[in-house]
């Protein structure tokens, strides 16, 4: 088993290919594009932190059902629904607020402050291409799906990164 994130789908969202200028031509290129890159990566018994801004298409179950791994959501400020709406749909849990993963990982979806004094990494999106970002420190690592290439980054590929930025 092996663990994943990423940030920013937005599935079914027509208005965030002009808002990022993503590289496809419609809405239906985007997410069968995504879909295939996702379950290129990630394995059936594979976890996904999905760390928000899923989707707003209305049909968050039929692109949920043709993801590999479970997966979670960190509710974004795209993700409305109730967390009962988004458990239906096909995540496994839905969390409101930022959350403590192995006592060192904050997931959120936003950015959240950190600096070198504190013990935490931060793992996030939301802040999807933004030159005022860094992709990672020693103390965060960005996944909006814009910066890394519209699929799930492994955990292991995240802790490497931070640690040779550690060093």
């Amino acid at each position: 088993m092996k663990i994943f994130f990423i940030a920013d789908t937005h599935f079914g969202e027509e208005a965030i290919l002009r808002y990022e200028n993503r590289p496809f031509k419609s809405v239906a290129e985007m997410d069968s594009e995504m879909i295939l890159r996702w379950n290129a990566v990630v394995g059936r018994d594979d976890l996904v932190y999905h760390l928000g801004d899923f989707g707003a298409s209305g049909e968050e179950s039929d692109v949920l059902a043709k993801l590999n791994g479970t997966k979670y959501l960190v509710k974004g400020n795209h993700d409305t629904q109730s967390n009962e709406f988004y458990r239906s749909a096909g995540f496994s849990e839905v969390y409101n607020l930022p959350v403590l993963f192995e006592d060192f990982w904050l997931l959120s979806h936003a950015p959240v402050y950190v600096n070198e004094n504190m013990p935490y990494a931060n793992l996030f999106g939301h802040v999807h291409n933004s030159p005022l970002v860094n992709n990672f420190s020693k103390q965060h690592y960005c996944v909006s799906v814009e910066r890394i290439n519209y699929q799930p980054i492994s955990f292991e590929h995240i802790k490497q990164a931070i640690q040779e930025a550690s060093e």
